[in-house]
């Protein structure tokens, strides 16, 4: 099979990250998430507990410069960190691409990549009763703060996404898969995924 990268986009709890871990596995090749960080705290300058921080999600370029000083020591207004991340991010992004096949998951790398025909983008969706209940077992939480976090964490994610993209985050023209991992369940999704990226 020639080089091919998968990226994922997911809503919390759809089960997008375990469903990347499989696919990788089952296709034999290398998985990002959290991983990115590393790469990206060393492009950044940044240390990866901040960089951690800024992970998807959106940062207020007036709340930075308030907190730093309306202006730089070069007299020039700052970059704020979210920004600083988000091309650190890109940046390990395409390296890591660029080295072969490989899964991704989440930030934005469908969009970074795109242009690219080597590219398979892929969103995981359920409904929400799935994804508080997969929360709930996942993180030991009651059903109301499963809810709750479930709302925060999508909201947070979307807004990166469309704050960074041309594209909105979770619409199916941007992807090249939609799946509902509620319905087909992770193994099977696992399947027609690693099918779609070999017939490509």
């Amino acid at each position: 099979m020639k080089p091919i990268i998968i990226t994922i986009g997911r809503q919390f709890g759809s089960g997008g990250h375990e469903l990347g871990e499989k696919l990788a596995s089952r296709l034999g090749i290398p998985f990002y998430d959290r991983n990115l960080l590393t790469e990206a705290a060393k492009k950044s300058g940044m240390t990866e507990d901040m960089v951690a921080s800024l992970d998807e999600k959106p940062t207020s370029s007036f709340l930075y410069s308030m907190s730093v000083g309306a202006l730089g020591f070069n007299g020039e207004m700052p970059m704020p960190l979210g920004n600083r991340v988000f091309l650190a991010m890109s940046e390990a992004i395409r390296e890591v691409a660029s080295c072969g096949s490989c899964v991704i998951v989440g930030r934005c790398a469908e969009y970074v990549l795109s242009g690219q025909a080597n590219v398979v983008r892929v969103f995981v969706y359920a409904d929400k009763d799935t994804r508080v209940r997969r929360v709930m077992e996942k993180r030991e939480l009651k059903e109301r703060d499963a809810a709750a976090l479930l709302q925060k964490t999508d909201k947070s994610r979307a807004s990166y996404h469309d704050f960074y993209c041309d594209e909105k985050w979770g619409e199916a023209a941007s992807y090249d898969l939609m799946i509902n991992s509620a319905v087909i369940g992770i193994d099977a999704a696992v399947e027609m995924i690693a099918a779609f990226a070999e017939a490509r």
